[in-house]
């Protein structure tokens, strides 16, 4: 069976390209062959040259599928942790490995602990979805 690519990416927040711009969403292009994917990604790249914040990867299926772990959260509007304070935005970081989005989950979490209205978690592109719809955001 022959290896399936995808290009993923978007806008991101900050040029480490690490966190999908606040209001953004990654977006995944294919499946494809690999020639096919980097005639996706060449295509992409020409029409966002001129914006430094936006950046594309090429990533194997089984590599993309093994990435897809988000850190989801920020400032909420009470300790029940389902809405996001007027004002702010919900904070989606990734995707990245499990053991990256913890390293990110503990970055954020040790920057915040002061703040109880503050909270971030580990999810999955199916629970970043769910999230998502629950806290308003898109």
């Amino acid at each position: 069976m022959a290896v399936k690519y995808y290009v993923v990416g978007g806008e991101y927040a900050d040029i480490s390209f690490q966190s999908i711009a606040p209001g953004h969403h990654e977006e995944r292009f294919g499946p494809f062959a690999e020639h096919e994917a980097h005639e996706c990604w060449r295509a992409l790249t020409g029409k966002t040259v001129d914006n430094a914040m936006i950046r594309y990867f090429i990533r194997a299926a089984d590599e993309a599928a093994s990435e897809d772990w988000y850190v989801v959260g920020g400032e909420y509007a009470d300790t029940e942790f389902q809405r996001i304070a007027d004002g702010r935005a919900l904070q989606i970081c990734g995707p990245f490995i499990r053991k990256a989005a913890l390293d990110k989950w503990r970055e954020l979490t040790g920057k915040t602990v002061d703040s109880a209205l503050t909270r971030f978690d580990l999810c999955t592109a199916e629970e970043l979805e769910i999230k998502k719809a629950g806290t308003g955001a898109r």
